[in-house]
């Protein structure tokens, strides 16, 4: 029996899981995203390769390609990255336009960092915000 039958749940549209996933944490804006990376948040730029050599980057985030994102940041994982020091790091999770990044950020949830929060509008409201950027 499929969905929709009465024998299971209805599917969702995207829409419905990005309202359900961001319920569960507060989005950032950029300026808040500087700020607490100033402090000592943990930026990582999820955006694949394209898109960084075509906008460029932010200075001092962490680059992670999306498939890759879990292995990198679980403190406990093989594959971490160096900066993956404690399931209690503030990390800002930034892809081009900001939808990406919240399921990424339910993800890291479901590995125990519950800091994990990403950046509403991503790297375009990062840029378009007047901050930092190099460019390729």
């Amino acid at each position: 029996m499929s969905a929709g039958d009465g024998s299971g749940p209805e599917p969702s549209g995207i829409d419905e899981l990005l309202d359900r996933v961001r319920e569960g944490y507060e989005r950032i804006g950029p300026g808040q995203a500087a700020a607490e990376a100033a402090e000592g948040a943990l930026l990582v730029d999820i955006r694949y390769a394209a898109l960084r050599e075509r906008d460029g980057v932010i200075p001092g985030a962490l680059v992670v390609e999306r498939n890759e994102l879990e292995w990198r940041l679980d403190p406990q994982g093989s594959h971490r990255a160096p900066q993956a020091v404690s399931h209690d790091l503030r990390i800002v999770v930034i892809c081009n336009e900001g939808y990406a990044s919240s399921l990424a950020v339910a993800s890291l949830h479901q590995l125990g960092l519950h800091r994990a929060t990403d950046l509403t509008g991503g790297f375009q409201a990062w840029r378009a915000a007047g901050l930092p950027v190099t460019t390729p």
